[in-house]
């Protein structure tokens, strides 16, 4: 994203944030996005229905927001801003970039039902 005021984490940023549990990671993308394929502990707040006054914000964690390419995320840093809240980081590129970069996700199969972690 082009703006300067939005931080743009890489996956390999968040993946280490995550893993040292220094942040809370939400994914604002619609449940059936957020079920067919997701990063492992991010808790989903989709932006059509987004309240920033809902997220765990004011915790020892940070709030980073991701969805499937950035755009959305970036709309949602926006809201909470709007809303007077400490929130201006995001997962650049998505979730798209995650999986680009090999990292692992739990996935729903159609074909067989299963949930899938693909490490």
């Amino acid at each position: 994203m082009s703006n300067p005021q939005i931080r743009d984490l890489s996956p390999a940023d968040v993946r280490g944030m995550v893993q040292r549990d220094e942040i809370v990671l939400i994914d604002v993308r619609e449940p059936g996005e957020f079920a067919a394929e997701r990063i492992h502990g991010a808790l989903n707040f989709p932006l059509s229905t987004f309240d920033p006054k809902a997220l765990p914000t004011g915790g020892r964690e940070a709030v980073v927001l991701q969805c499937g390419s950035g755009k959305r995320s970036a709309m949602a840093i926006e809201r909470c801003r709007a809303a007077g809240l400490p929130v201006d980081s995001h997962l650049g590129g998505g979730i798209q970039a995650w999986v680009a970069a090999g990292l692992p996700t739990v996935r729903y199969d159609a074909a067989t039902g299963a949930v899938v972690d693909r490490s």
